[in-house]
């Protein structure tokens, strides 16, 4: 499941959970989708800032954390590195080639790496694909 941050036309700000991009895309199309708070159906994706934790923070995670919890992270680390097993590694440059494989300008593939919020926002506005993966404190380029 992925948390989406939605945002409606009067800028209601709220969050759904959806199977994937594709799900949120279709169920908006269908009418689904609807704002919470003045029923608006006109609802768009608003970015997300990853959640980011301090070591200390993380420990006292880690220890409250029953098996089905650590099996679940450890399932999402596996997604995670398969995505970066099977994908190209572009640093910085993410949003460029990203760009470039959206509008046709270069081989359709898997990438990623690094965009700032602004360069994300950009692709977003440019209807490109793209979703943040996880980063775990022992994870290498």
């Amino acid at each position: 499941m992925i948390r989406f941050s939605l945002i409606c036309e009067n800028e209601h700000e709220f969050e759904g959970w959806f199977r994937s991009n594709g799900d949120f895309d279709t169920q908006k199309k269908r009418g689904f989708v609807d704002c919470p708070s003045c029923g608006s159906h006109k609802v768009e994706k608003a970015l997300m800032a990853p959640a980011v934790s301090t070591a200390r923070k993380q420990e006292t995670i880690a220890l409250a954390m029953g098996e089905a919890q650590k099996q679940a992270m450890a399932q999402l680390k596996a997604m995670a590195e398969k995505v970066r097993e099977n994908a190209d590694y572009v640093g910085d440059k993410f949003a460029e080639e990203a760009r470039k494989i959206h509008f046709g300008e270069t081989d359709a593939r898997g990438i990623y790496g690094e965009a700032t919020l602004e360069e994300a926002k950009g692709l977003a506005e440019d209807g490109v694909d793209f979703m943040p993966i996880p980063v775990f404190p022992d994870d290498r380029n």
